[in-house]
């Protein structure tokens, strides 16, 4: 665990970095650097975004499978790393 308290508090520490969420295989923040009201907002969102997302790479190549995804928009960028029981969030904002 201190492997992970180490890599959470190494990136929020990145310029730009806003916060950071850890979210479990049901949708449930269980780790985040972020209010409440917005922790959950990111949470049942991004679930539902990666569901999408893997489902959409695994109809075009079955043999293959979503591990990291990004977005950006005007306000921030978000960064999506998942695993099987897993979803790390990563909300930055944008560098120019």
């Amino acid at each position: 665990m201190s492997e992970v308290e180490e890599t959470l508090k190494r990136i929020q520490s990145h310029k730009g970095v806003v916060g950071t969420i850890v979210v479990n295989a049901q949708g449930i923040p269980i780790r985040t650097t972020l209010d409440n009201s917005t922790t959950l907002q990111y949470a049942a969102l991004l679930r539902q975004i990666t569901i999408l997302a893997r489902g959409t790479v695994r109809d075009i190549d079955p043999q293959n499978d979503l591990t990291f995804l990004r977005m950006r928009s005007k306000k921030h960028e978000v960064m999506v790393g998942l695993d099987k029981d897993f979803l790390f969030v990563v909300v930055q904002a944008p560098s120019e």
